[in-house]
Order: structure tokens, then C-alpha cells, then sequence
């Protein structure tokens, strides 16, 4: 008897008739409209659309960085509704991984520094963060750099470092936002190849958020 290919997928987020509306003074704007949407564990999801088309509000609601107007969005099966925004932040800390276009590296802090920042938050113990900290840090090739300040470095070594941050919860989902996007041709493809292998043998849910077609052909 053949097995269904889909039969053990197991969704990590849903999205349910998820609508977010803006109130600018006396007109409600609806950037998303009833959104339906289902990624499961272990695929490799792109969000492709124009600038101003809604991306970064429905990224927002995929990674649980802000709550719908209408409809409901659930995490590993969890309404995030039911939760206070102190469990909130502590199941998104450990379930996703965030790689922003910006980088958003703290300039005051270390290469090691900036990785480990999000471990303080679930209580990791010193010692374990400094060691999962430089371990990322020398697998992405950035072991001599581990010292130097985000001016210091290279774009594609600073938006590594954000990919080792994003990965220091040892989280199942990748959320990236457009992480190729302030990136020379060749860092950018340097990237997108760290993604695919975070996909294929760590597998990781990985959901890039991009505008750029070149990366969906990837």
C-alpha cells in the first residue's frame, strides 16, 4: 500500500481568514483580506509580491510579530490569541528565527555578542550561549571575527551574523525578509545557498518574503 506523500505533513503555522485593516483618520485600510494560508514542518515557503502589496504585514502575521484585525493565527496549534505577549514573545523566541534585509545589528556590540543576544531571553546559561555563539559563528566562517562590531564587517559577513542570531534558539522556522536585499550578487547568492542547506539538512522551515523573482527561481 502506498503512503500519501502528504499524510505526515504537520502545519506549523495557519493562517484562518486573517484580515489586518489600518484606520489612517476616517478611512480603514484592508491590506490583507481574508488570507488563508497553511506552511508545514520542513518546507521552504516564498511570499513573492511588488512593493506595497502587503508582504511585510503578512510577514508580520506569519512570524507572530503582530496580531490579526479579524481571523486567527495558530502556532504549532496554538491560537496565539490565548496567549499574553509575555508567552507570546517566549514561544516565538524559541519557534522562529528572524533574517531582516537591514540586518538590524546592535553597532555597540560584538559579531558574538549580537548572535547571542536572544538566548538572554529564554535563560539560556552563559556558558551554553557563548558556546552555541562561537560554534554558528565558526561554521559561517566568521571565527576570526567573532570580536569585531558590525562596522567592522562586510555586508555578507554582518547578514551572516544575523543568520547565526536567527539560528542561536536553535528554532524550526527561518523567517526572512528580502535577506538578499542591501547584498552584492555574489554574498546575496552566498545567502540564499545557506538557506537552502538550513532546508535540506537541518531541516528547517525556511519562509522567505521577497519581491525579487530571480530568488523564487532559485
Amino acid at each position: 500500500m502506498k503512503k500519501n506523500k502528504h499524510q505526515h505533513k504537520k502545519p506549523v503555522i495557519q493562517l484562518k481568514n486573517v484580515w489586518k485593516t489600518y484606520q489612517m483618520g476616517k478611512i480603514s485600510l484592508d491590506v490583507l483580506k481574508g488570507v488563508n494560508l497553511e506552511i508545514n514542518k520542513g518546507e521552504f515557503v516564498v511570499i513573492v509580491g511588488p512593493s506595497g502589496s502587503g508582504k511585510s504585514t503578512l510577514m508580520n502575521q506569519v512570524g507572530v510579530l503582530d496580531t490579526p484585525t479579524k481571523g486567527r493565527i495558530y502556532l504549532d496549534n496554538i491560537d496565539i490569541s490565548t496567549l499574553s505577549e509575555s508567552d507570546l514573545a517566549q514561544l516565538r523566541g524559541k519557534k522562529v528565527g528572524f533574517v531582516f534585509q537591514q540586518f538590524n545589528l546592535i553597532p555597540t556590540l560584538s559579531a558574538l555578542e549580537n548572535v547571542i543576544l536572544p538566548t538572554i531571553f529564554q535563560n539560556m546559561p552563559e556558558e551554553e550561549r557563548l558556546e552555541r555563539g562561537k560554534k554558528l559563528l565558526t561554521t559561517f566562517g566568521l571565527g576570526d571575527r567573532i570580536d569585531h562590531k558590525p562596522n567592522e564587517l562586510s555586508g555578507g559577513q554582518q547578514q551572516r551574523v544575523a543568520i547565526a542570531r536567527a539560528l542561536v534558539n536553535n528554532p524550526e522556522i527561518i523567517l526572512a525578509d528580502e535577506p538578499t536585499g542591501n547584498l552584492d550578487s555574489k554574498s546575496g547568492k552566498q545567502v540564499m545557498a545557506m538557506l537552502a542547506q538550513l532546508h535540506t539538512e537541518e531541516k528547517k522551515t525556511v519562509i522567505l518574503v521577497t519581491h525579487d523573482t530571480d530568488l523564487v527561481k532559485y
